[in-house]
């Protein structure tokens, strides 16, 4: 019961990773750019839902769907200002003005809101009476000797229904078509009548909304939200994206739940300490069986 108590623990906190993937398979697959201010972008999701509900009393949905708005925009904004003018730019043009995205994200959040940390509340409990006791935060089987939080429930559902939908967006609807043209050969789509701005200007926006979703996933499960809060999970989530091949969309997926699950493997049987540690040695050890990642495809560049 341990060990499927820690396994579920490790699928939830990989659906969330998944979620998060999805920003940079998205972007990568189809800008053939890293957006390392993604994991930002979740933090400060994080924050918007945070002070919706607890300073101004709004409802839990209310404030996710600001997240997700505000979140939306944001990404959009910074697509326009920081990544647009460096189309033609080398790759490594791209990736420092990333990283200057992501210190920026961060210390504005830590001019606005300071360094304390916030106690994220729960939106995920059940009342089966008027007192506090009564409120229940899962669902106990065999005994109680498996806990599953409503959190974890939710996370769970939250990642399947996105990852169904994406998939759905991606394969059947014009903009979806659009976006995989883009990702063939972006010359050839303007040719042919696609706005290629206008498209990449959307992947961003999708990718910025789901890290607010994941943000809000995120700090539901470990309560505590600081500016730096998106840093590491927005590279794990990186990982998970290499991990299961960046550009594909199952294979965000797949790279997330196989993370998490590593991951708190790792610190109830191993070590808490080299934890993340023997995480990217597992990612390191994949790519050099499979360069391309577990879902990946080798891509012949004609010279």
């Amino acid at each position: 019961m341990s060990f499927l108590n820690f396994l579920i623990s490790g699928i939830s906190l990989g659906s969330i990773y998944a979620i998060i993937a999805l920003g940079y398979t998205m972007v990568y697959g189809i800008a053939k750019m890293l957006n390392f201010a993604h994991g930002d972008v979740i933090m400060v999701g994080a924050y918007v839902c945070f002070f919706a509900v607890s300073k101004y009393s709004l409802p839990p949905v209310v404030g996710i769907l600001l997240a997700v708005v505000v979140c939306t925009v944001l990404g959009i904004v910074v697509e326009r200002l920081a990544y647009k003018p460096l189309r033609a730019a080398p790759s490594l043009a791209v990736l420092i003005t990333a990283i200057g995205v992501s210190y920026f994200l961060q210390n504005a959040a830590l001019l606005l809101w300071t360094s304390n940390p916030k106690v994220f509340p729960s939106f995920f409990s059940v009342s089966h009476g008027t007192s506090d006791e009564a409120v229940s935060t899962g669902i106990e089987l065999f005994g109680g000797q498996l806990k599953i939080s409503y959190v974890t429930i939710v996370t769970i559902v939250a990642c399947l229904i996105i990852m169904v939908a994406l998939s759905v967006f991606v394969g059947k609807t014009k903009m979806g078509k659009a976006m995989r043209a883009c990702s063939e050969d972006k010359g050839a789509a303007q040719l042919m009548g696609i706005n290629v701005n206008s498209t990449i200007s959307m992947t961003f926006a999708i990718g910025s909304g789901l890290a607010a979703i994941a943000g809000v996933l995120l700090c539901s499960a470990y309560p505590t939200l600081v500016p730096t809060t998106g840093s590491m999970p927005g590279i794990k989530a990186f990982t998970a994206a290499v991990f299961g091949g960046i550009g594909s969309i199952p294979g965000a997926l797949l790279g997330g739940l196989l993370l998490g699950i590593i991951e708190i493997l790792t610190k109830a049987y191993i070590s808490t300490q080299l934890s993340d540690a023997i995480v990217f040695a597992v990612l390191i050890v994949v790519l050099l069986v499979k360069p391309a990642g577990l879902l990946g495809k080798q891509i012949r560049e004609k010279v």
